[in-house]
């Protein structure tokens, strides 16, 4: 049984995996939740993907685990990494299109993140991670007008099904997050399909749920591909091994 965990700006994912198929997850769980699980599955590898530096905390808890690794930019994953600063390459960014390439290997593959951060990322049908962009998610655009404007108010939105034409202000930010970041993503995902022919779009994060029933591209959802993307990583140092 393998334990993979994933540790974003906003939210604590953990997975628990017999051989390559995922059989739990876990979301926000507290260090006394994790501890349980540990004791209640027999967890013989486990890895780490953390976006803030302070994951000593997790490690302490995995001590009892005989294989423990940390996903970081010196660590040998099964994919080809050109991005050109690997220092500041986000771990769940490279995690995802592990992913990604366990899912359909040898194929295009764009991986769509929708979190704090918009992430797009390709890897080729050769394995090779070619980099990607990065964009605002809907809550850093809402705290945004909230913050540099003088009476825009702060809008949380709870639903997709929102109105192109807004009526009041509240429903004009929410069509105007909502549907420009729809657009936005569609665009770019237009413009990767006239570089990469026959191209796998995944999407995944957070805020997902949102876009997949608005996205009129062809996407798969794979919620937990950064927790599939870990468990690759382990698999393959397992092999190595």
């Amino acid at each position: 049984m393998n334990l993979t965990v994933d540790q974003g700006n906003t939210r604590l994912k953990v997975g628990i995996f017999s051989g390559t198929e995922l059989q739990k997850v876990f979301l926000d769980p507290s260090l006394d939740e994790l501890r349980d699980l540990l004791k209640e599955n027999n967890i013989e590898a486990a890895i780490i993907s953390s976006v803030r530096q302070e994951t000593a905390g997790l490690k302490d808890l995995l001590r009892p685990v005989s294989k423990v690794f940390e996903l970081t930019p010196s660590l040998d994953v099964p994919v080809k990494n050109l991005y050109h600063s690997p220092q500041t390459l986000g771990m769940d960014r490279l995690a995802a299109v592990v992913g990604a390439n366990e899912l359909y290997p040898q194929e295009h593959c764009l991986v769509i993140d929708t979190g704090t951060s918009i992430t797009y990322d390709l890897i080729d049908d050769q394995g090779n991670y070619q980099g990607g962009g990065i964009s605002p998610g809907l809550h850093l655009r809402f705290k945004a007008l909230n913050d540099h404007t003088s009476k825009l108010p702060l809008i949380e939105i709870k639903e997709a099904d929102v109105a192109l034409i807004g009526k009041d202000t509240q429903s004009s930010i929410r069509s105007g997050v909502l549907h420009g970041t729809t657009a936005e993503i569609e665009g770019i995902i237009r413009r990767y399909e006239q570089k990469f022919s026959n191209l796998k779009v995944l999407l995944c994060g957070g805020d997902a749920a949102f876009f997949e029933s608005m996205l009129k591209a062809s996407i798969f959802a794979v919620p937990h591909l950064v927790l599939i993307g870990l468990n690759s990583i382990l698999m393959h140092h397992a092999k190595g091994n």
